[in-house]
């Protein structure tokens, strides 16, 4: 299956496992929370930057990485970005 054929929703899922299950117990630390994470689910590489640079970050990635679906995920949160409301503190895990 390549994965053009694999839906968002597919790709999103598959994502969320992989780095719960491999990246997480390792990039989580102190000194990572509240930094972007940009995973290419085909390959399982991934990159760290600040979220200042994550359109920078988001640019390496497609670079390396062309044409594979490319997911963001910000270590330490549920959420990359929070609109209105509040943001709670992340959990120590």
């Amino acid at each position: 299956m390549t994965q053009q054929q694999i839906s968002k929703e597919e790709t999103r899922r598959a994502a969320q496992d992989f780095y719960q299950t491999h990246i997480r117990p390792i990039v989580e630390t102190e000194e990572n929370i509240g930094k972007m994470l940009i995973l290419d689910v085909a390959t399982g590489d991934y990159e760290i930057d600040d979220m200042n640079n994550s359109l920078a970050l988001n640019k390496r990635m497609l670079a390396k990485h062309p044409g594979n679906r490319l997911t963001g995920f910000r270590i330490g949160y549920d959420a990359v970005q929070a609109f209105g409301g509040y943001r709670p503190m992340p959990s120590k895990r």
